[in-house]
C-alpha cells in the first residue's frame, strides 16, 4: 500500500465488509470490489492487476484421486467451498476455456467463509481449493499444493476503487484516489 507523504491532514478509516455494502446509503466515500462486482452507475478505476484463480491439492490428497482434467472431473472430487456473506450460498467455481465459460457448484466436506481456512484444508489434504493464484504461488513452488485446471482458469479484473458519480469529492478524496491508481 502506498503511504500518503506531504498530507498530515489526510485521514483514511477502511472498512472491511464481504458483504458488499451499499456505500451510498452506508455515506462512505468510495469501496473496493472486484471489477465485475461493482454497480454499472459507478465510477470504477484499477488498483491492482488481473487476477487469476488456481484449483489447488496437496500431493497426498492425488494419491489416492485422479487429477482432474476438465471441470466436470470435480464432481469425483472432494472440493473445499466458500460460503459468500453477501448471498449465504456457496461460491461457484468459474472456468473458462477457448471461449466456453462454465459455471461449476461443487460439493465437499468442508465449507468456510473465508480464503485462509481453504488454503489451510488444502495444505492438509482435505480436499481442492478454488483460490487467488497469488495466494497459493508459495505453496505451488515449495509443492505442498500442486495446480490442476490451469488452462481453464482465466484471468478476470482485479480490484477497483469505486465511488458514486454523482457526488462532489474532496481534493484530499482526490489525492487519496490518485495514491491507489494501479499503474501497469
Amino acid at each position: 500500500m502506498k503511504v500518503l507523504p506531504d498530507y498530515p491532514d489526510i485521514k483514511v478509516e477502511i472498512t472491511v465488509d464481504y458483504a458488499l455494502s451499499d456505500i451510498v446509503a452506508q455515506r462512505y466515500d468510495a469501496g473496493v470490489r472486484l471489477g465485475d462486482q461493482v454497480a454499472k452507475d459507478m465510477i470504477a478505476v484499477p488498483i491492482g492487476p488481473s487476477l487469476r484463480i488456481a484449483v489447488v491439492g496437496s500431493p497426498e490428497y492425488f494419491k489416492h484421486r485422479p487429477i482432474p482434467r476438465e471441470p466436470g472431473d470435480l464432481a469425483a472430487h472432494n472440493c473445499i467451498n466458500l460460503r459468500l456473506p453477501t448471498h449465504g450460498s456457496l461460491m461457484q467455481w468459474d472456468f473458462e476455456k477457448d471461449g466456453h465459460e462454465l459455471k461449476a457448484r461443487v460439493e465437499g466436506q468442508w465449507t468456510f467463509n473465508s480464503s485462509v481456512p481453504i488454503l489451510r484444508a488444502a495444505v492438509a489434504g482435505c480436499g481442492l481449493g478454488f483460490l487467488p493464484e497469488d495466494m497459493v504461488a508459495k505453496e505451488i513452488t515449495e509443492g505442498s499444493l500442486v495446480r490442476v485446471l490451469e488452462d481453464w482458469c482465466q484471468p478476470f479484473a482485479g480490484y477497483h476503487l469505486y465511488y458514486p458519480n454523482r457526488r462532489e469529492h474532496s481534493s484530499a478524496f482526490g489525492v487519496v484516489v490518485e495514491a491507489l491508481l494501479y499503474k501497469r
